[in-house]
C-alpha cells in the first residue's frame, strides 16, 4: 500500500531561517588639516634634533674625559722632565764653569806652567756629559693617534707644539754632540793618566751633593804626572772641548725648562689640575 501522506518538510512549523550576510563597514579616514601635519613634522624634527644634541653632548663629555686623562699623564711626564732638567742644568753649569777656567788657563799659560793637579781637575770637565731624555711617551702617543685634537684650546695646542719642537731640537743637538764627545774622551786619554783622572772623578762624586771647595783645592795642589805636555795635543783637546758648545746646550735646556713649565701651567688652568704641584 502506497502511503500517499506527504511528509512535512518543515516539522514543527519552524520558521525558515534566513542567513544574514555580514556587512563590513570601512572606518572613516580622519582627514588631517595642514596644521596637524605641520605639528607632527615639527615634533619629529624636535625629536631628531634632541637626539642629535644628546649624542653630541655625550661625545663632548667623552672627549673631555679623554682629554683630561691625557692632560694628567702629560703633566706627570712634564713634571719628571722639569726635575731631570734641573739636575742636568746644575751639573752642566758647573761643568761649563770649569771648562771656561781650563780654556782661560791654557790660553794665557803653557801647559808646563800650570800645576798638573789643576790640569787634571779642570781637564776632567772637557768630557762632561750631562744626560737629559724627555719623558715623551704621552706626547708621542697623542701625536700618533691623533688625540691632540682633544685639546681644543688653541693656546694649549700651541704650547704642546712648541714643547714638541724644543724636544726635537734638543735631540738634534745631543746627536751632534755625541760624536765630538767621543773624540774628546779619546784625546783626553792621550794626555791624562787614567788613575789620576779617575781620582778627580771620584772627588767630584764625593762632593756633588755637598760641595766642598777645600777638597778641590787640595787636589789641585797635588802634582800627578801627565802622559803628555805636547802643545799640539793640548791645542787639539781644547779646540774639541770648545766645539762642544756647552753654553748652547745649557741655553737649550733652559728653553726646555721654560717650555715645560709653561705647558704645565696651561694644563692646570684648562683642566683644573689644582691638586697637582
Amino acid at each position: 500500500m502506497v502511503n500517499d501522506e506527504i511528509m512535512d518538510e518543515n516539522p514543527g512549523n519552524l520558521a525558515p531561517t534566513t542567513e544574514k550576510m555580514e556587512v563590513h563597514h570601512h572606518p572613516e579616514v580622519e582627514k588631517k588639516g595642514f596644521k596637524a601635519y605641520l605639528l607632527e613634522g615639527l615634533m619629529i624634527f624636535i625629536a631628531v634634533t634632541m637626539g642629535f644634541f644628546a649624542e653630541s653632548l655625550r661625545e663632548n663629555i667623552s672627549e673631555h674625559n679623554r682629554a683630561k686623562e691625557y692632560a694628567l699623564t702629560l703633566y706627570s711626564d712634564l713634571r719628571a722632565d722639569t726635575a731631570d732638567l734641573h739636575d742636568y742644568l746644575r751639573y752642566t753649569l758647573f761643568a761649563a764653569g770649569n771648562v771656561d777656567t781650563l780654556l782661560h788657563a791654557l790660553s794665557t799659560s803653557e801647559a808646563t806652567e800650570i800645576p798638573s793637579g789643576k790640569l787634571y781637575w779642570y781637564g776632567l770637565w772637557g768630557a762632561a756629559h750631562g744626560i737629559f731624555v724627555p719623558h715623551d711617551a704621552t706626547l708621542v702617543q697623542m701625536k700618533n693617534s691623533g688625540s691632540l685634537r682633544y685639546f681644543g684650546d688653541p693656546a694649549l695646542n700651541r704650547k704642546v707644539g712648541e714643547y714638541d719642537q724644543l724636544c726635537r731640537k734638543w735631540a738634534s743637538l745631543q746627536e751632534m754632540d755625541r760624536g765630538i764627545y767621543e773624540e774628546v774622551r779619546k784625546t783626553r786619554a792621550k794626555i791624562f793618566q787614567f788613575k789620576y783622572n779617575d781620582a778627580a772623578n771620584r772627588l767630584w762624586l764625593s762632593i756633588k751633593e755637598n760641595y766642598n771647595q777645600q777638597k778641590i783645592d787640595s787636589f789641585i795642589q797635588t802634582n800627578p804626572p801627565l802622559l803628555s805636555y805636547d802643545k799640539s795635543m793640548f791645542n787639539e783637546y781644547v779646540e774639541m772641548v770648545r766645539s762642544r758648545y756647552l753654553r748652547i746646550q745649557i741655553a737649550s735646556a733652559d728653553s726646555l725648562l721654560a717650555g715645560a713649565n709653561g705647558l704645565m701651567s696651561e694644563l692646570k688652568n684648562e683642566y683644573e689640575l689644582k691638586d697637582l704641584q
